[in-house]
Order: C-alpha cells, then sequence, then structure tokens
C-alpha cells in the first residue's frame, strides 16, 4: 500500500559479494510485498554480455528447509560516444595553376606542397571501446591527374594502421 525506502548493506559471504536488504519486521503471515531495486554496478569493461545475480529469501523467524533462490541475468551493452576530429596544415593551400612535375625526382618539393592531414578519434564515453575500426578514403586522383600524392601514414597512442598499397609509389 504504501512505499518504502530499503535499507540495504553490502557484505561479503563466503568469497562472494552480497546485498542485504531488510524487508520488514515483523511481517505478518501471508503477507505479499513487491520490491524494486535499482543496482549500480562498476567494473563491467570485461564483462561479456550479461551479468548474473542470484536472489534468495529468507526468514530470520522460522527457517526454511529449502531456501529457494532465484537467478536473473541481466543484459549488458557498452554505450560510447565516438568524435572524429580532423585538421590540415596548412590549414589553406593556393596550388600553382600549372605545375611542372620532374619525373623520376625523389625530392619532395618536385613533387608538390606538403599538406599534413590529422585525425584525432576521441572516445566521449562513458564506456571504454577496444576494437574500433577507423576507414578513411582519400581522392588521389582528379580526372587522369595527381591531386594527392599520398606520401606516409602514422599513428600514436597503441593503434595499428593498414594502409593501401599505393603509399608513396615513387619511394619520395
Amino acid at each position: 500500500q504504501g512505499q518504502e525506502k530499503l535499507s540495504c548493506n553490502p557484505k561479503k559471504e563466503n568469497g562472494t559479494h552480497v546485498v542485504l536488504c531488510e524487508l520488514g519486521n515483523p511481517m505478518k503471515a501471508g503477507a505479499r510485498i513487491t520490491v524494486d531495486m535499482e543496482l549500480s554496478v562498476s567494473g563491467l569493461e570485461d564483462t561479456e554480455d550479461a551479468i548474473t545475480f542470484q536472489l534468495q529469501l529468507r526468514s530470520k523467524n522460522s527457517p526454511s528447509p529449502t531456501n529457494a533462490s532465484v537467478t536473473v541475468t541481466v543484459p549488458v551493452e557498452a554505450q560510447a560516444e565516438m568524435e572524429l576530429r580532423g585538421n590540415s596544415l596548412p590549414v589553406t593551400t593556393v596550388l600553382p595553376t600549372s605545375w611542372h612535375w620532374v619525373e623520376g625526382s625523389r625530392r619532395l618539393d618536385d613533387h608538390g606542397i606538403k599538406v599534413e592531414h590529422v585525425y584525432e578519434l576521441h572516445n566521449k564515453g562513458p564506456s571504454t571501446v577496444s576494437g574500433v575500426t577507423l576507414r578513411l578514403a582519400i581522392p588521389q586522383q582528379l580526372s587522369d591527374h595527381v591531386l594527392l600524392y599520398l606520401l606516409e601514414l602514422g599513428t600514436e597512442g597503441g593503434m595499428n594502421c593498414t594502409h593501401h598499397p599505393t603509399l608513396n609509389p615513387a619511394q619520395v
């Protein structure tokens, strides 16, 4: 009929974490009680796709020979918001109307103006992430002309980088 907040205490019993909640004392015979519980569980980064709770109702007055318990499985889904930031150095590049490509040269200046693109992938949380794949499509040609000559790719922060086989084909 009325709503009350339960007083619950975390304990450790036999190497497991137990939350003990006092439902009422004394309780009348045949009483029906509905309990809604909200649990906050941390450290779920290494959890597969669910966590399992075992619920048991015990009475101090008359021990039950069964002490029946119920297993409740709750699905776990990690949520994280990723943000991609990028910029170019220099921010603006003016290309000449005609460019004289020096065939066979291995000097960078003979192949165009250097532009560096930097991309940062940020995890805005709340969960940690792993196994993230970022694919960048960079236009290399416009019609039959070289638009961007991809010189190198690099990463920081323990990431792996795989690249297209046309990276730096003239070995500049």
